[in-house]
């Protein structure tokens, strides 16, 4: 960064200092105060003026005292509110005044924040086993290209120089537009155009918990030094660009975004953690999260896109994401968050809100192959986009090169940072049993050439990582590996140069990193909603921000693969995008439901979605299945939904009062949400519940109704048949579970109900598929293979594996 912009930073962060100065008391921590929304006319002066009120009287100051003290940001704009430094018992004291709705921690979201193929996948899927498959060009015709529907992506900025963020042809920015260009380092009104429409950070929360910004370690402006905003910008809305592909050429194509004419609104909210480890994290505030959907629902925009989220969930009114999108979703502006990555844990899922679409990840028909060749001839399945070409190595195993003393019966052959011994690594490839960066890191610091790394996740589902040496993850057999070392002398490798694999089979397959249901918040609603391509994504990146994100990378790319639900959230905003554009007087809901309702769940074999390893998956994995983006804009029904419907959950769920919303004496179940899917936990005898549907296909339609009863439990919904006359009416139905004395204690039994009007099927099938209802349910995290478990001498996948994601963070995104 030069002196100059050192010379123009110096002032503001000498006032921001002695702003804090007064606020150094080392109890103080940033709370938000969340006080609902504003009512009535009033200058943005007195809305700053009442907020400070509320510090005037905890804190003891006059008000002229008061003006500056400990306030970080006021809500100004829609939702009514503040942030400011206060001591556990000052928040506690507001908490209880006139007004205040909730009072919470602004918490830091740790976070590497929560395309060439990936949509010519999702067009190819849509139409495996339709005899009338949809074509793709139609609905990005019909949607204009999503051409005057703008996107708000809150994330860590943009690269705006990409070529996917040209505006070459677009027309004038849409009247509708209300928001600005920040200037600031490295960033002024110039790098925002007819695509790249408007642009603002948010630096107050982070500050307030970190200090000044380290301008070493990005930038006080919109640019992204990370390169993960950029990533997910370009695949809600890039522009088409030829000859895109990942360093080495891999996955060489057309990068493109789903809805390519969508105007793109950035707001910058996550910043680098001081005195980070390698790789780095990123961490995004709920102050300045909350402050960024303040001023996107006033900046106009009509699809917000958040790939943020926290490894747990926490209850809605302690959840800056999920008060956000509720202001937003209220004025019909769709709201797709990431789910998180802390799979394959159960009750991991993030962002669960009813009124968020949240993500989850899943594969495309799309592999890096790079296979290794032992000294035997033996051939293991690998898998790399490190670029190299193929040559043989002689081969160690990372246990027999240790350093005395380094390592434990549970972390040898794991390769840590110090383990090994240069004296005998030093050109050779070496084996470890699990591996990603840090493994190669340590490689080549003891002077290896080349590195064989065991898959963390095992199966099929290998994140690609650009690594500064060969390299090739494994899957299965790793074994194999480990007797051919032990029974040779001169044990050598031969590493196979990686090529673009396309068509594979059988996907989409379930990403093994992405979080699942149940939620801890409120089990009734099922989560995640829908998943999408989150695993090997290629899309635009940070030309600050080298391919492997650690100091000792000095590569620039344009482009990047990059995995993680961060990656399969654009996609879902995408979709909303385009389906906007169709239908502009579609609620936010009802654009959620006709995702969910047309969503597939079944692969490109026309078999059952699976997980990495070839089983069944889950609905807590996929829910309602594959995004279908042309058969999601003629869903024939939808299960719609109002603000007052989400209050009256709340209502019921949390009891969680919004001012001056006062709830029914009588409490509606949660369960009762028109929601497109239907949860009930814990039930022990029977329950009814209710749905409407409002019809938004043809008229004079009949819908029939086929039931697929979860095992264990009778269904019964009444009326089985549907009438509708015209487009817009609505029609109530009634649904009964009852629990059968067979049913099994701690476990969960998922079916389906179905309405045909004999084009539209809703949803288009049973769900879960057959296979899965015979399961019963029961999705424990799967297990290595029994040839490994039942042979390998060394510490096993399962007692290493928390060790390894602990200290080195496999996961990216969210």
């Amino acid at each position: 960064m030069s002196n100059y912009f050192s010379r123009v930073l110096l002032p503001f962060l000498l006032i921001f200092h002695i702003i804090l100065a007064s606020c150094a008391d080392q109890r103080l921590q940033v709370y938000i105060v969340y006080l609902g929304e504003h009512s009535g006319t009033k200058t943005f002066q007195e809305i700053e003026d009442f907020h400070r009120s509320y510090l005037h009287s905890v804190k003891g100051k006059t008000k002229e005292e008061a003006k500056d003290y400990c306030l970080i940001y006021s809500y100004k704009n829609v939702i009514n509110g503040f942030s400011a430094l206060l001591s556990p018992e000052e928040a506690a004291k507001i908490s209880e005044m006139d007004g205040v709705i909730s009072v919470f921690h602004s918490h830091p979201t740790i976070s590497r924040l929560h395309t060439t193929r990936s949509w010519d996948f999702i067009n190819i899927l849509e139409g495996i086993g339709d005899p009338n498959p949809p074509n793709a060009q139609d609905l990005l015709s019909k949607a204009n290209y999503g051409k005057d529907v703008i996107v708000g992506v809150l994330d860590s900025g943009v690269w705006p120089e990409s070529a996917s963020f040209n505006d070459n042809g677009m027309d004038p920015v849409p009247r509708s537009w209300k928001g600005i260009c920040q200037n600031g380092v490295a960033f002024n009104s110039s790098h925002c155009n007819r695509k790249l429409i408007g642009a603002r950070y948010y630096l107050r929360g982070y500050e307030a918990n970190y200090g000044a910004l380290n301008t070493r370690l990005d930038f006080r402006s919109p640019r992204d030094i990370d390169g993960h905003g950029t990533h997910t910008s370009s695949t809600v809305g890039g522009r088409r660009v030829p000859n895109a592909s990942s360093i080495g050429g891999l996955g060489s194509g057309t990068a493109t975004g789903g809805a390519p004419l969508a105007r793109l609104a950035i707001y910058k909210v996550c910043w680098p953690i001081p005195g980070q480890t390698q790789p780095k994290v990123s961490t995004c505030l709920d102050d300045d999260m909350l402050a960024a959907f303040d001023d996107a629902i006033a900046d106009g925009v009509h699809v917000i896109s958040v790939s943020i989220g926290t490894n747990t969930s926490r209850p809605y009114k302690n959840d800056g994401i999920a008060m956000g999108a509720l202001h937003a979703v209220k004025r019909n502006i769709v709201v797709a968050c990431s789910a998180g990555n802390s799979g394959p844990t159960t009750y991991s899922v993030s962002n669960v809100a009813p009124w968020i679409i949240t993500v989850g990840a899943s594969s495309i028909d799309r592999m890096f192959s790079s296979p290794i060749v032992l000294g035997n001839g033996m051939i293991i399945e690998g898998q790399s986009i490190t670029p190299f070409g193929s040559r043989t190595y002689p081969l160690v195993y990372a246990t027999d090169v240790e350093n005395p003393g380094t390592t434990t019966n549970l972390t040898t052959g794991l390769c840590l940072r110090g383990t090994l011994s240069p004296a005998l690594v030093r050109g050779k490839a070496v084996f470890c049993r699990i591996g990603d960066i840090v493994q190669t890191l340590e490689v080549q610091r003891a002077g290896g050439v080349a590195t064989v790394l065991g898959n963390p996740y095992q199966g099929r589902g290998v994140l690609g990582r650009p690594y500064l040496i060969p390299a090739t993850v494994v899957y299965f057999n790793k074994i194999d590996i480990y007797n051919y070392i032990e029974t040779n002398q001169n044990p050598n490798v031969t590493l196979i140069q990686p090529k673009t694999l396309i068509g594979t089979k059988p996907d989409p397959f379930m990403a093994p990193f992405t979080s699942r249901g149940p939620s801890a918040i409120e089990p009734n609603i099922l989560k995640p909603d829908i998943t999408a391509p989150g695993l090997n994504i290629l899309a635009a990146w940070s030309e600050a921000s080298p391919p492997l994100n650690v100091p000792s990378d000095h590569r620039v790319v344009k482009y990047k693969i990059d995995s993680g639900t961060s990656m399969s959230c654009p996609h879902v905003a995408a979709v909303a995008a385009l389906l906007k554009a169709i239908h502009p007087r579609w609620s936010s809901p009802a654009i959620k439901s006709a995702m969910m309702t047309t969503a597939k769940i079944t692969n490109n074999m026309g078999r059952s979605i699976t997980d990495s390893l070839g089983n069944v998956a889950s609905p807590f994995e996929y829910r309602a299945g594959h995004i279908q983006p042309s058969k999601a804009a003629d869903p024939g029904l939808v299960y719609d939904a109002s603000y007052m419907d989400y209050l009256l959950f709340l209502c019921g769920s949390t009891r969680f009062l919004l001012d001056p919303f006062e709830c029914p004496r009588v409490l509606p179940l949660p369960s009762d949400l028109n929601y497109p899917s239907l949860s009930i936990a814990n039930l022990k005898k029977v329950m009814t519940v209710k749905r409407t549907v409002t019809n938004v296909g043809t008229n004079n339609s009949s819908y029939s109704l086929r039931i697929n009863a979860p095992p264990g439990y009778s269904v019964k919904i009444s009326p089985a048949t549907l009438h509708f006359r015209a487009t817009g009416e609505k029609r109530s139905f009634s649904i009964t579970v009852k629990a059968k004395n067979t049913v099994k204690k701690n476990k969960f039994s998922f079916g389906s109900y179905t309405w045909s009007d004999g084009i539209h099927q809703v949803p288009p099938h049973p769900t879960p598929p057959p296979k899965y209802a015979e399961k019963g349910g029961d999705f424990s995290p799967p297990r290595s293979p029994a040839t490994e478990e039942g042979r390998n001498p060394l510490p096993s996948l399962r007692e290493t594996s928390n060790i390894y994601k602990e200290d080195y963070e496999i996961i990216e995104e969210s």
